[in-house]
């Protein structure tokens, strides 16, 4: 990535984009704006030149010639190490997909591992990874010093919610399907955010009321509990239905379906979740495209967290530079990544399902 004099960063650096609500004590639970940081977007861009051998194919592939997008990231070391999903352009499924490891000083420029280190393969998941693939990766710590992923396994026909786990980020060992057992496991399942305390730099698991508890859906948003990070169980109301945390809502940019983005983040006021939208023109927010992805703001009760007790009104990212509005799917920032680095906070965010940027809130 090109470099830039620190002066012409500092500049850079001003607030300028996506204000959600006037600054107020109520507003305090939530991020008032970002910066996009422009001198060095997009951070991360496909590249034709990366090679791997696919074992299910058993022929080397371009396996990040298409797109990268959707990153979780992470502190370790005192690195910044993003976990990102890369396409082929091979295959019926507009390429599969694998998940493809990168590793930061500055949270700013990135450098690549050549080849991915979670992918179908010829293994106990390969009937619901193939061939659409490993998608979407979240990641947190374990208070074992584990790194848990939950990820989408998507076999072109369902997409469903899996885990993963890894001692160094290189490695990891396929756990199966979240919702492994009972009525859910063919469910359609996306998108899992665990509740997480902060820890210095480092963002690891928390126990609420003696159980985990993960965010989850991608219509509404849903809830699941573990007892080990691993196996999950759905919550469900006295009539065996999904309790839904979040529903999508007329006249504003969450009109049409709402999803968790990164983890979900335990504060005094309660669990602070970042979620990425799509608006329903007719009946959302007429000032953006049909279809926009956007991220929002909610908090939930820590005694509670099935209960919304604040949400933002305004969106926090929107697609307005032309790599967010044009790309494989247009109009979308999609974030998922989230750490705390150098005494800010850096936002990662796949840009028309094409790239990967970078946003900062301090």
């Amino acid at each position: 990535m090109k470099k830039i004099p620190f002066f012409v960063l500092l500049i850079s650096l001003l607030p300028e984009t996506s204000f959600c609500q006037k600054t107020s004590d109520k507003d305090a639970w939530m991020f008032q704006s970002v910066t996009k940081l422009d001198d060095y977007n997009p951070i991360l861009e496909p590249d034709a030149s990366a090679q791997f051998v696919c074992p299910v194919r058993r022929q080397k592939l371009r396996w990040e010639e298409k797109d990268v997008f959707n990153p979780a990231a992470l502190v370790k070391d005192g690195w910044v190490w993003m976990l990102y999903r890369a396409e082929d352009t091979i295959g019926k499924h507009a390429g599969t997909s694998r998940i493809g490891l990168a590793k930061s000083r500055d949270g700013i420029q990135f450098r690549k591992n050549p080849i991915p280190v979670l992918f179908p393969d010829n293994d106990a998941m390969k009937v619901f990874e193939w061939e659409g693939g490993c998608e979407d990766p979240r990641v947190v710590k374990r208070d074992d010093s584990t790194y848990v992923m939950t990820y989408t396994a998507y076999d072109g026909k369902t997409a469903r919610l899996c885990v993963a786990t890894s001692r160094d980020l290189v490695v990891w060992q396929k756990y199966g399907l979240a919702f492994g057992d009972g009525k859910y496991r063919d469910t359609w399942s996306k998108s899992g955010a665990i509740v997480c305390e902060q820890v210095g730099n480092e963002i690891v698991a928390k126990k609420l009321k003696g159980q985990y508890y993960m965010y989850w859906g991608d219509t509404d948003i849903f809830l699941a509990t573990s007892e080990d990070l691993i196996s999950w169980k759905p919550v469900e109301d006295k009539k065996g239905k999904l309790v839904s945390a979040l529903k999508p809502r007329a006249g504003f940019f969450d009109s049409k379906l709402v999803e968790p983005g990164p983890f979900a983040l335990l504060k005094p006021e309660g669990i602070f979740l970042l979620y990425n939208s799509a608006n329903d023109a007719p009946t959302g927010d007429k000032s953006l495209p049909n279809m926009t992805y956007a991220v929002g703001q909610a908090l939930f009760s820590a005694a509670k967290p099935e209960k919304l007790t604040a949400r933002a009104d305004r969106y926090l990212l929107a697609p307005d530079r032309e790599y967010e509005k044009t790309g494989q799917v247009n109009n979308v920032c999609f974030l998922e990544g989230m750490v705390w680095h150098k005494d800010r906070w850096l936002l990662y965010y796949g840009t028309a399902d094409s790239k990967i940027a970078v946003a900062e809130a301090k």
